[in-house]
């Protein structure tokens, strides 16, 4: 159970701010807040290597706090700089040529799609995108009838940018183990709002942000990488944090995570994502993705009551995020003139999920997405706002 109450006190800008764009940056709390400016006040007064020696156990609670949100080992888990240099480091890392089949999602974000088609461009690989089921997620018996022996990579974003879909990410681990498949799953707008287990999801790569819905800062991120497959991965770069140079000639990689890592960072933009991962387990994930999700199907529910608004969400399972259109305006439009009544959204364009908005036909959207500090009033002063400006 969320106290709402608390929850609202610790995060002071719901006094006088409607903010249902967490699934763009989530409104931090007051102790994550706090954790990095005491830091940063450290870094003032007695410089900042000194600082981050200082601060060495803050930085091994980040480890250990991610390690209990995934349900892993410490040294399967990279801090590094956000959510797309963490799934970079694992993909660029996977050895692929030509023939080799890259399986996805047809609402894969652009950022990865991009990605794959350079690498399909550079090796000769070949990038597939798995049909949808009837309900508009990725079809797991499409997906079981694709699986050969060229299949190197199942990569599939879990929580895509929009649709309020929640892609069957467990279903999926368990094809990709059953053939022995590595399987990168990205968890950028999932982690905060859903319980993620890698040991259910079966994934041997997971990638995530910060700034989402675990309310930490930006600038911050994590890659988990399973240990078992380490070594069939190989980081696009090294430093000497992620490799010691041994011999004129010779190098050695860590025998950890941390070899996707790189020596400089934000050490106080780490202690803080430290911290509101810890805050987010201290509330209960379970809790907060059962409080998320009611919000979001009873402002899906509300909104479909207005006239000219068209909710576009799909999916069996569905999540924080709710996605519409207005038929007299803009997603532009809506999003500044909501701004203008101190309430946040954003919007999601065709091309960040464009095979899937191309089938749709979708145009840009305007994205509304809720959190456990959100209100039942909040859902109705929304609703109530949209319909007024439609």
């Amino acid at each position: 159970m969320i106290d709402l109450d608390r929850a609202r006190r610790d995060t002071p800008a719901t006094a006088t701010l409607l903010h249902f764009n967490n699934a763009g940056a989530s409104l931090m709390p007051q102790p994550v807040l706090a954790a990095q400016i005491a830091h940063l006040q450290r870094e003032a007064t007695i410089g900042a290597y000194e600082a981050a020696e200082a601060a060495r156990d803050a930085i091994d609670h980040t480890y250990a706090s991610i390690a209990r949100l995934l349900n892993c080992r410490f040294d399967e888990i990279a801090l590094v700089e956000n959510a797309t240099v963490g799934w970079s480091m694992a993909f660029y890392g996977l050895k692929l040529g030509p023939g080799d089949r890259i399986l996805t999602a047809r609402a894969e974000y652009a950022s990865n799609f991009i990605a794959f088609l350079q690498v399909a461009a550079r090796t000769g690989a070949v990038v597939e995108a798995v049909p949808n089921d009837e309900s508009g997620q990725l079809s797991i018996e499409a997906l079981t009838s694709m699986i050969d022996d060229r299949v190197k990579l199942i990569a599939i974003t879990h929580v895509p940018t929009n649709s309020g879909l929640v892609n069957p990410a467990e279903a999926v681990g368990r094809v990709a183990r059953a053939h022995n498949i590595p399987f990168l799953l990205d968890a950028c707008q999932s982690a905060g709002q859903l319980a993620l287990d890698v040991e259910a999801l079966g994934c041997d790569m997971l990638s995530a942000t910060g700034r989402k819905y675990l309310r930490g800062p930006r600038g911050t991120g994590f890659l988990y990488v399973r240990r078992a497959i380490l070594d069939r991965l190989e980081p696009p770069f090294l430093d000497l944090h992620a490799a010691r140079w041994v011999a004129a000639d010779r190098y050695e990689m860590r025998p950890d995570a941390r070899r996707f890592e790189n020596w400089e960072n934000n050490v106080a933009g780490l202690i803080g994502l430290g911290t509101a991962v810890a805050y987010a387990l201290d509330w209960g994930l379970p809790a907060i993705e059962a409080r998320v999700t009611a919000l979001a199907a009873t402002l899906r529910d509300r909104l479909g009551r207005i006239a000219g608004i068209s909710v576009t969400d799909i999916g069996e399972r569905r999540c924080g995020i709710v996605s519409f259109t207005v038929a007299t305006k803009t997603a532009e439009e809506m999003a500044r003139l909501l701004r203008a009544r101190r309430i946040n959204v954003s919007v999601s364009g065709p091309g960040s999920t464009l095979l899937d908005a191309t089938a749709r036909r979708l145009p840009d959207l305007v994205r509304a997405s809720v959190h456990y500090y959100n209100s039942e009033e909040e859902v109705e002063r929304f609703a109530t706002a949209v319909a007024e400006l439609a």
